[in-house]
């Protein structure tokens, strides 16, 4: 069975790899830089934007620390990260990805259901 995505609080209807993306620049553009898809064999994707750099997190369930996707060598930290409740939130840039990598990252993982061969991650479990 192939997994499906919705993102939360958004739609029930599925969403897929040739939308997701779309669906995600829609949300940054409104002002919302939290996303997080739930699939239908319970994982949850991640995606929280400053709208340069992105945070991805693939969970295999609600209490899983899971993976994320880095930028292993990246110097500094990057703020505005804001959250669903408003939080703002500041990452070292290793933790983060530039957007680009970050929805090629998502629109994979949409499709295929895991990173691409290609990625950079760690499992934060």
């Amino acid at each position: 069975m192939i997994e499906s995505w919705v993102i939360n609080g958004h739609s029930p209807v599925p969403v897929s790899s040739e939308v997701v993306l779309e669906a995600l620049r829609t949300r940054i553009d409104s002002g919302q830089l939290e996303t997080w898809l739930a699939s239908s064999s319970g994982r949850s994707l991640a995606f929280v934007t400053n709208t340069e750099r992105a945070m991805v997190m693939l969970l295999d369930d609600e209490g899983d620390p899971g993976e994320h996707a880095v930028d292993p060598g990246a110097q500094g930290s990057s703020d505005g990260f804001v959250l669903s409740n408003g939080q703002g939130e500041e990452y070292p840039n290793e933790d983060t990805v530039p957007i680009c990598e970050a929805f090629r990252l998502v629109k994979q993982i949409v499709a295929m259901g895991s990173w691409p061969a290609d990625a950079r991650w760690t499992v934060d479990r």
